[in-house]
């Protein structure tokens, strides 16, 4: 190790361009790991401070050695944020990222991103969930990954592949990012005016309707579930819920969420995931330690449901 103080203005200008131009990968497997935007970003900021402070001139791969660093951490938080959210109030929902500038959160590809795959995710182990991350949505050779996480290369096959069947099978064939909007939209306006048989035809016959409020704001402590009983539940509240809210939409984990607000202030984002059947989910994320990092898509701010 060095000492960070001793470094000369270029090394440290040099250490800086260097973990800029990795950071968004960084932030992506972090993401993917904890499904927490703030989480995800106190890792990073862990990271740099470790790169800062590392003996720079013995690492022969700066991009692999910063990638190496940040799974091995967030295997280390997954397992300790696992044993928080056992005592978590209700259900926990992932933590919703704006994905419009960045729709693919620094991988070369969008996998394990969306809501429904996170939640998928959080029943795999740390170790898994990392092998996963890393072959599914940055493309890591099995090697390399089998280096990253300590494992040989053939055990590294065989998490990614238990992995992915497990995604596979549990996990309906999603619809299309237009035609989830749309249903989004539409059970928006089913919702807001209590019009129950409309909200049963737009769900699936095992339609889950989680509530996501961590104790901080009155929210179902159980998911609901069935198209009737979830139908059931959303016109029960809608006359008193719905006063004076203002809906706007936006892009978070490459889909359309509603932003729903009074008075200015955002108090819930909502989302569906869909498939063929219909309505699969809804995603009530209310917390609001979790609701801070979207923002409304600016064409479409002034849109109603």
């Amino acid at each position: 190790m060095t000492d960070p103080g001793s470094d000369s203005p270029k090394d440290l200008e040099q250490a800086v361009a260097v973990f800029a131009d990795v950071r968004p990968r960084l932030f992506g497997i972090a993401y993917r790991m904890l499904a927490s935007v703030t989480e995800a970003e106190d890792l990073v900021q862990d990271v740099w401070l470790r790169w800062q402070a590392h003996d720079r001139a013995a690492v022969d791969n700066p991009a692999a050695f910063l990638a190496t660093m940040t799974t091995r951490l967030a295997i280390n938080v997954t397992q300790s944020a696992r044993v928080r959210r056992e005592t978590y109030l209700g259900p926990w929902l992932p933590e919703p990222v704006d994905t419009r500038a960045d729709p693919y959160l620094g991988a070369e590809r969008g996998e394990a991103l969306e809501f429904a795959v996170l939640l998928l995710l959080e029943r795999l182990s740390p170790t898994e969930r990392a092998a996963y991350v890393l072959r599914e949505a940055f493309d890591y050779p099995y090697r390399q990954i089998a280096d990253i996480i300590e494992l040989n290369e053939p055990a590294v096959r065989q998490l990614v592949s238990r992995a992915r069947k497990r995604v596979l099978v549990e996990r309906r064939t999603p619809v299309t990012g237009a035609e989830q909007r749309r249903l989004l939209k539409a059970f928006v306006s089913a919702a807001r005016s209590g019009d129950m048989t409309a909200l049963e035809e737009l769900f699936a016959a095992d339609v889950i309707s989680y509530s996501d409020g961590g104790g901080a704001v009155r929210a179902s402590r159980f998911p609901v579930v069935g198209a009737s009983r979830v139908a059931k539940y959303h016109k029960a509240f809608a006359h008193r819920f719905w006063a004076g809210v203002d809906v706007a939409w936006a892009g978070t984990n490459g889909q359309t969420a509603a932003l729903l607000s009074r008075d200015g202030e955002v108090f819930a984002v909502v989302t569906v995931t869909a498939s063929e059947q219909g309505i699969d989910q809804v995603l009530w994320m209310m917390n609001p330690a979790k609701i801070t990092a979207v923002s409304p898509e600016a064409p479409r701010a002034a849109e109603g449901p």
